[in-house]
């Protein structure tokens, strides 16, 4: 095969979704051989023990040919299938299939686990990931009951030109479960003490849902450390939230009372995946960690009603606030969008529920570039 054909030919590869993704399974190609592809368009499902999500495309091309075939079960980096225009033969893409190596992960077991790193702060164990070596920081901040695997989508997405930090809360994912307060003002302290510990002395902040409403506090008492605020259905932008969620989630203790819960969060239920379900199973049995949501859900979303709203109570003026939220959203109603400080930068995002950071990942991501950009 010649160099320049080689060169004309893009390949389509199994992603690396989060820390610790070795493979994928291959659930459905959603164009088929012949489409004309254009940059961001899904072009086929993968499901991994966390999550599914469509790959989107890395270039603009013609779909060639499909390498992988529904139900293969592929590592990071395999290849997928092949983008070429039509001046490349099918002889020169079969050579160029062949002669295809899937490359090393880079990230060996051990490589991995020390991405995931732990941090003391005024007494509990912090885990997080830090990734990139950009000279500003982007800290991701999960809401309630999630943790830093809520960013799975987006961490490698913004390390190549920042660094990034994602963190589990107290009482979340595997930080101690012991709270540091159950207010927004108490986790915003504890953030900014977070921060201290791991030299960061400002950073652009992401916060989703509950971390939304941290991110925001943290913004109005510590204004020097934010450089710019996203907010991703954040809450501190208005009254309602569905305590049927955050309820439901403290109290489910089976897979069949967590499911329809957990359904709650995504535009499309079948994301809620029966490992999904399980792992949230294991978190929330760990010593410690019912009595801190029970505790932190009647703080802040008892009745169905949010406590606390530093959100309506930001300058967009004077500081950069992007503000997402999906359209479907059954936790925290996108009518709170319409009540982002005057200034902000506000995206309702069609076929996304309460996740959109994983629903529309691409759509989020080019928005986060767009607005650290600024």
């Amino acid at each position: 095969m010649s160099a320049a054909a080689n060169t004309a030919i893009t390949p389509i590869v199994m992603p690396k979704w989060g820390l610790s993704m070795k493979e994928g399974t291959v659930n459905a190609w959603l164009v088929e051989e012949g489409a004309d592809i254009t940059v961001g368009m899904p072009i086929l499902d993968v499901e991994t023990d966390k999550i599914s999500n469509a790959v989107e495309a890395p270039d603009a091309g013609r779909l060639r040919r499909k390498v992988a075939a529904e139900g293969d079960v592929l590592p990071v980096k395999a290849l997928l299938g092949v983008l070429a225009p039509a001046e490349v033969s099918d002889e020169q893409i079969d050579a160029y299939v062949a002669a295809y190596e899937t490359p090393a992960d880079g990230e060996d077991e051990e490589a991995t686990a020390s991405a995931y790193q732990f941090a003391g702060v005024d007494g509990l164990r912090v885990r997080y990931a830090r990734k990139g070596t950009g000279a500003q920081t982007v800290l991701f901040i999960h809401g309630f009951g999630g943790d830093m695997d809520n960013w799975l989508f987006n961490l490698d997405a913004l390390a190549d030109g920042h660094t990034v930090v994602a963190l589990d809360l107290p009482g979340h994912g595997q930080s101690s479960p012991q709270l540091p307060g159950t207010t927004l003002v108490a986790l915003a302290g504890f953030v900014a003490r977070f921060m201290d510990v791991l030299d960061i002395e400002d950073a652009h902040l992401v916060g989703h849902s509950m971390g939304g409403g941290v991110a925001a506090q943290l913004a109005l008492d510590a204004p020097q450390r934010v450089r710019s605020l996203t907010l991703i259905d954040g809450a501190g932008l208005g009254d309602e939230v569905n305590n049927g969620y955050t309820e439901g989630f403290v109290n489910a203790q089976s897979r069949r009372e967590l499911k329809p819960v957990v359904e709650l969060l995504f535009a499309d239920p079948g994301l809620a995946s029966r490992q999904m379900l399980d792992d949230l199973l294991a978190y929330k049995r760990l010593d410690g960690v019912a009595e801190a949501l029970g505790a932190l859900g009647a703080s802040l979303f008892a009745d169905g009603r949010q406590r606390e709203q530093p959100g309506r109570r930001l300058d967009a003026k004077a500081l950069p606030v992007l503000v997402l939220w999906g359209e479907q959203d059954r936790i925290i109603p996108a009518a709170h969008a319409r009540q982002a400080p005057e200034g902000a930068t506000v995206h309702v995002l069609p076929g996304a529920g309460h996740m959109p950071q994983m629903e529309k990942a691409g759509e989020v991501n080019a928005l986060l570039r767009q607005h650290l950009a600024r």
